[in-house]
Order: structure tokens, then sequence, then C-alpha cells
């Protein structure tokens, strides 16, 4: 027998091969296309930090949720940018808020072809940027963090989503969430728990396009990117919460937490590609440095194949085209 016999290469020979032999393979509908919306302005806003992606208007957001549609991902996560903000974060459930605004516009323009889902975190609404209320001595208090949640909850069902995202990192909000939606009849609504967190510098464009009024960081409440078992603690508690789909962010930082979830979770496991993931890409793309379209195909290929069932990307609808 003539060394090598075993010739892995055979496998990889032409692009018919290789597609037909692909372990890991993406589809439109496991795509989820994060927007902006921002109270107040006449026309979209790009961020400058994040190419291609703006804050819009309303009106815009509508007609960027049909192109989602029409593009046939699985879904669209809002998050509001108000005109005023506070210390408590009011604007973020009050009703008639820019977040529960735009939720009710989205669901009236897709109806059931997309998932409609909100970010259910006070950062974008606060004076002092953090994901909850402050106690005397500038620390987040974590109980009644909580119970504005559960207010958040119920203003952004009443306003027609389907699935929240708690993502401030509070102990205990997936089941402060998930009771304060049962109790007031929305039993339907659903819950995309942010499990794994982790405070990141990577976070840094998703702040200039929430307008953030942080001045430090999240570190007592979010992840320690150093960790990795708590991961598993954090996705024990919230499936026992009743998390109905759970998530790992960042993704690429984050591939082997993101496998081990996947691999111990008994719900679906969502990954989210956070701003600087996707700022990282479009600037050494700008540059000329690397393929852009490639790159964002392997990028995404990596968290599918680590175990992402779905995934949160701001190229969402470019990739589904290209798909």
């Amino acid at each position: 027998m003539t060394f090598p016999a075993i010739r892995p290469r055979r496998l990889r020979t032409t692009p018919a091969m290789r597609r037909l032999v692909a372990e890991t393979r993406l589809h439109p509908a496991e795509l989820i296309l994060p927007v902006f919306v921002r109270e107040g302005i006449s026309e979209p806003v790009p961020v400058s930090s994040m190419p291609g992606v703006v804050q819009h208007t309303r009106e815009t957001l509508r007609k960027a949720a049909v192109e989602a549609a029409e593009a046939g991902i699985g879904g669209i996560m809002l998050f509001g940018v108000p005109e005023h903000k506070d210390a408590t974060g009011s604007a973020g459930t009050d009703p008639d808020g820019i977040l529960q605004q735009a939720i009710r516009d989205v669901v009236a323009e897709v109806g059931d072809r997309l998932v409609v889902m909100s970010d259910l975190c006070l950062d974008e609404f606060t004076d002092h940027g953090h994901c909850g209320v402050l106690a005397a001595d500038g620390t987040v208090d974590n109980d009644a963090t909580l119970e504005r949640y559960a207010e958040m909850a119920v203003v952004q069902a009443e306003a027609g989503v389907h699935l929240v995202g708690p993502s401030g990192m509070m102990d205990g909000q997936v089941g402060v969430v998930r009771r304060a939606l049962d109790e007031a009849g929305h039993q339907d609504v659903g819950i995309l728990a942010y499990t794994a967190k982790y405070a990141s510098a990577l976070y840094g464009p998703f702040r200039e396009a929430v307008a953030s009024s942080l001045k430090g960081d999240r570190k007592t409440y979010q992840q320690d990117l150093a960790n990795g078992r708590e991961a598993l603690r954090e996705l024990e508690q919230d499936i026992a919460e009743g998390a109905d789909l759970v998530m790992v962010k960042p993704a690429m930082p984050c591939l082997d937490i993101l496998r081990q979830v996947a691999d111990a979770s008994p719900v679906p496991v969502a990954a989210y590609q956070i701003s600087g993931e996707y700022s990282m890409v479009e600037a050494a793309a700008a540059n000329g440095w690397i393929d852009r379209d490639r790159t964002i195909m392997e990028t995404l290929t990596s968290i599918r194949r680590a175990g992402a069932e779905q995934i949160l990307t701001y190229w969402a609808v470019e990739a589904a085209r290209a798909l």
C-alpha cells in the first residue's frame, strides 16, 4: 500500500465536494438583526464606529423590518434610544416610550413574518448608563432593578413583542420577568435570556449606537471573561427560572463558552456577534487587509459550528441574501 492511504484532501477537491460534506451550514432563518431606533430624529443617523449601521427613525425602522422579513431572516431585536434619560430609566417603562412604539410599529408592519424581540434593560434609558437602579453608594441595586425589569417586561408585552431579552445580568432576572409576564396574562411571550454575558471592551461601538451615558464599566454584574465554569451556573439558574432560549455574548471571544453551553442546554442557544466584532471586520476590510465577504461568512460559520442555533448579527440581512 502506498503511503499515505488515508487522504482527507479527497473531500476538499472541488466546491461541489466541499459543499456535499460540509458539517456546518448557515440558514437565513437562524439570523437575527439587531436594530436601533432613536426618538426625535427625522432622518437616520449613521453610527460612525459601525459603518453601514444607523439609528433609525420609526419610519425607516418599518422599512428595515420589511427588508429583513423579505430576506428570510428569523428575527429582529429592537433597541430604543430616547430623547430624555433619568436615574431610573423611566422612558423604558413608558407605554408610549420609543421602544414600545417601535415594537408596535414593527409588529404592525411584519406581523408573524419575523420574531419581534426587544432588549429588556435600563442602560439605554438611564442618565448614568448602568443597567439598573443605583443604590445610595453608587452601586447597582440588584433587587430594586428587578422591580423595574418586571414593569418593563409587561409594557413590552402589551406593545406586542414576541420575545423579551433581559440583558442586564441581574441575579434572578429571568424568574422575575417570567412571573411578571404570567401575572399580567402574557404567558405566550417568551424569554431570550442573556445567560452568559461577559464584560468586554468590544461593546464600545454599541455604546455609541445607543448614546450611552456610562462612565466606568459594568464588571460588578457582567461576567468576568476569565471565567468559564460560572457560565454553566448561570445557565442552570436561567433554565430553572423559565428561560425559553439562552444566549452567549460576545460570540467570537467566547466560542469555548458557547460550545459548553450548547452541550449542556435543554433549550435553544443563541450567540450575539457584538458591535466590536462587526467593527473590527469592517475596519480591516476598509483598509484592504482582509476579504470582507469571506470574513463575514467565516465568522458566522464559526459561531454556528461552536453551537449557536441563532445568531444576532448586524450582517443578518446581507448574509441571508448571500446564502
